[in-house]
């Protein structure tokens, strides 16, 4: 217990590595993934060698595979078996042999590569007869805001039929690690064999994404592109058995200086479900929770979910933390069940450790619902710290600027069991703080995200987050009037006199 109680909080940001880590980037594409440096410096900061790691809301699984790595237990949870997918794809390349991996790999391309040649320029009559032979994913009702109403016609026939051979073709390979590996490769090769993949503009025609990721619906481009489905699925399963090497060589490290006993456990369940089962035995959680509307992560799955037939059922859907979606989840709802699964990682978490919780949003209100559940479940905030200034920027950022919160803020509780009293009816001059703030940083240029986080935090302090409702328009023009302009290059807010060209003071 007095270990935990002497670790000293992280009190700065911590500068992101997304690429760093071949385990992560580029293995499969997800809708939200931590840098995993980050994750790794929390977990080693707030815990010790066999701990138990739990991030409820795994999302592609960084925390619990990173805890993992780092011979603790890492315990995965998400409510979406895609996000399980992929975060059990990734751990269990630490098994099996990479020279098993590249034979396979080798199959596969004798296997596999003439005949989508020849499929990819197959007459309607050759396709017809291809299709028949082969065997394709249910053909599901889409959510009512896709471009198209049926699973399958987000697909051109060759790419349905060409995923189909691949699929079928990894599922007879006979070594079952190097089968579960390249099953984790044609997933991610799913991301551009649809109509969705939109080609990105200026670049290759193969360099762009799934709309999914970036409008966060089914858009179906005006002209698809039909990439070549052995060269695309070919570039994956590299990835693939880079990430396992690297891995590997994670793990022969480990053996070779401290001994290596990581272990790795996966759940899907509700989190408050989760909770009566993991409670009182968990040492830190690193989670990030679905941050509210837009982005609709069951729904929106289906892509992956479909082909490997684990589509989610009625209930997971109900239980899922959002804003709208096919459920039609309303604000209230999502606030409520944001409270309610703060309190049950309190239930979960051992007395004396601690907790952080990645978060971004222009509502306070959501704010207010993570804080004031854990300070009734006796979580003392000791540390809020804005990651800012990521080189990768969202689309929604690029597009409209000032009014869109990147990077997200990690906010470090201290489970001492002690509930604090709370005054939350006070009121807040915002103006007057964001100039206290300003002033006292002294500086010359600033992210609107992390002035924009200190003014919650400041807010919640002072027993006046309840008040604090200003919406992202009001906080922009407040700037403004201060003397600052937004930057569109940097993604930041820069003094009038720096703005015109004067050097920094």
């Amino acid at each position: 217990m007095k270990y935990y109680s002497s670790i000293i909080p992280i009190e700065k940001p911590i500068p992101a590595n997304r690429q760093g880590a071949k385990r992560h980037y580029g293995v499969h594409p997800y809708f939200t993934r931590r840098p995993y440096n980050v994750v790794r410096k929390y977990i080693l900061n707030y815990s010790r060698v066999g701990d138990r790691i739990l991030d409820p809301f795994g999302g592609s699984g960084v925390t619990a595979i990173e805890a993992f790595l780092e011979n603790r237990i890492g315990i995965h949870n998400d409510i979406n078996p895609l996000a399980n997918f992929i975060a059990k794809g990734i751990v269990n390349l630490h098994h099996g042999n990479i020279s098993s991996y590249r034979t396979a790999l080798g199959v596969l391309k004798e296997k596999c590569e003439t005949p989508l040649e020849k499929l990819e320029n197959a007459s309607e009559h050759e396709l017809s007869r291809w299709m028949k032979k082969l065997s394709l994913p249910q053909n599901v009702r889409l959510p009512r805001n896709s471009d198209v109403e049926y699973y399958h016609d987000l697909f051109l026939p060759k790419q349905l039929a060409a995923l189909a051979l691949i699929k079928e073709s990894i599922d007879e390979l006979e070594d079952r690690y190097a089968r579960k590996g390249l099953l984790l490769a044609w997933s991610a090769t799913l991301t551009k064999l649809n109509k969705t993949f939109l080609s990105s503009e200026g670049r290759l025609e193969s360099r762009g994404g799934s709309s999914v990721f970036s409008i966060y619906r089914f858009k179906v481009a005006k002209q698809p592109v039909a990439l070549p489905a052995w060269r695309t699925f070919y570039e994956r399963a590299l990835n693939i058995l880079s990430a396992k090497e690297e891995i590997d060589g994670e793990i022969e490290l480990k053996k070779r200086t401290v001994g290596w006993h990581g272990k790795f456990e996966i759940h899907m369940k509700d989190i408050e479900e989760l909770a009566d089962e993991l409670q009182d035995r968990v040492d830190y959680i690193f989670t990030d929770p679905p941050y509210g509307g837009h982005i609709s992560y069951l729904d929106l799955s289906v892509l992956w979910n479909a082909w490997l037939n684990v589509l989610p059922s009625h209930k997971a859907k109900e239980q899922e933390l959002i804003v709208g979606g096919e459920m039609n989840i309303d604000e209230t709802t999502y606030i409520r069940r944001l409270g309610l699964s703060i309190s049950a990682c309190a239930k979960m978490l051992k007395p004396g450790r601690w907790m952080s919780v990645v978060f971004q949003h222009w509502n306070t209100a959501y704010f207010e619902a993570i804080l004031r559940s854990a300070a009734e479940c006796g979580m003392e905030l000791r540390a809020a710290i804005s990651q800012v200034g990521d080189p990768i920027w969202s689309m929604h950022k690029k597009k409209r600027n000032e009014s869109v919160l990147a990077g997200e803020m990690i906010i470090t509780f201290l489970h001492t069991g002690k509930k604090q009293n709370l005054d939350s009816g006070r009121k807040m001059d915002v103006q007057k703080v964001v100039k206290k703030i300003l002033d006292a940083e002294n500086a010359m240029q600033i992210y609107g995200e992390d002035l924009f986080n200190r003014l919650v935090i400041e807010a919640w302090r002072t027993g006046a987050i309840s008040s604090l409702n200003i919406n992202r328009t009001e906080f922009t023009d407040l700037l403004r009037e201060n003397g600052w302009t937004y930057e569109t290059s940097n993604h930041c807010w820069v003094k009038e006199s720096v703005s015109a060209g004067l050097p920094f003071m």
